[in-house]
């Protein structure tokens, strides 16, 4: 069974399984980077806000044996978990009161994302844009978030400069900032994966100011480790990020989700950096995660995030 006969097969079993009028369509939608991604969208009478599963990852699954009752019965499963059925209605969207206090942002690639920028507010930092998204939950197995679009700013009459100015409110409560070193990183990997032990409530976050440990490289996201990039444009974030460091550092994108600090070094070759970038990007990225394919150099005298050009430079909102 190739994918396309797959996404069918899923589509007719759910809806043999789905009740009470709830109906599952296949969708494709265009993500970031252009990326086309098919899934399915599942419609329930009395509900506004539809979710959309996506199934490249399913497909895996199926190509490597799993049986495809099981995996639609855990795409159901899915589907139960992130309903939105008390939460969010379409009068709530309507109004700007109603999602003022939920707007945030993530970073996108902008020379990848021309079309889907032309159709959003959006603003500049260094090569990349910053767009925006109402944040309608947190669960564990992911974020449930509406993008915004022009016709939504139209609709609300707000312009981008208002939210920004809502949306740098809103990250440092919903999404705050975790700076922490790669060992701790993989320790994390590993409990989650219930391999390593459990660190109880040591988040092991330096932006807190409790944690003295020091490494070679330190991984920067926010709390949800979703579209955590979006942290070096954080207020005061890279500054404090300086502070802790005691030196200017490399900021390598590795992917929209994260980027990874490396303290500098007269050792470093900026070069082999951007390599390295490259290098995740092709091998262990999703297309639609890359985020850049350089690194970034901070550099505390000025404050300034400085892009692999002379004339590209950023300072996050402070």
């Amino acid at each position: 069974m190739d994918y396309r006969e797959f996404t069918g097969a899923v589509e007719e079993q759910m809806n043999r399984r789905l009740e009470g009028g709830v109906r599952a369509s296949l969708y494709t939608a265009v993500k970031n980077n252009g990326k086309e991604r098919t899934g399915v969208l599942i419609e329930a009478p009395g509900i506004n806000i539809s979710p959309t599963i996506y199934l490249e990852e399913y497909f895996e699954d199926y190509q490597k044996g799993r049986d495809l009752g099981t995996i639609v019965g855990e795409i159901l499963a899915f589907y139960e978990s992130i309903r939105q059925e008390n939460s969010w209605d379409c009068e709530k969207l309507k109004k700007y009161d109603g999602v003022k206090d939920r707007i945030v942002f993530k970073l996108i690639n902008t020379a990848k994302n021309r079309k889907f920028l032309s159709t959003v507010p959006h603003r500049s930092f260094l090569d990349l844009s910053v767009v925006f998204y109402v944040l309608l939950g947190v669960t564990a197995d992911g974020t449930a978030a509406l993008a915004v679009s022009d016709l939504h700013a139209k609709q609300w009459g707000v312009t981008e400069e208002t939210l920004w100015a809502d949306a740098l409110k809103n990250v440092k409560r919903l999404l705050p900032a975790e700076f922490i070193t790669m060992n701790h990183a993989l320790k994390e990997m590993l409990r989650e994966k219930g391999g390593g032990p459990d660190s109880g409530k040591d988040s092991g976050n330096l932006l807190l100011g409790a944690a003295q440990e020091r490494d070679g490289m330190y991984i920067l996201s926010n709390s949800v480790r979703s579209y955590g990039a979006a942290c070096i444009a954080y207020p005061h974030i890279l500054e404090m990020i300086g502070e802790i460091l005691q030196r200017d550092y490399y900021v390598l994108p590795s992917s929209v989700h994260e980027v990874v600090i490396v303290p500098y070094s007269i050792g470093l070759d900026i070069r082999e950096l951007d390599e390295m970038v490259r290098e995740i990007n092709v091998t262990q990225v999703a297309e639609e995660e890359v985020l850049s394919s350089h690194a970034y150099l901070y550099r505390r005298s000025t404050g300034m995030l400085c892009g692999r050009n002379a004339g590209q430079n950023g300072r996050a909102a402070g």
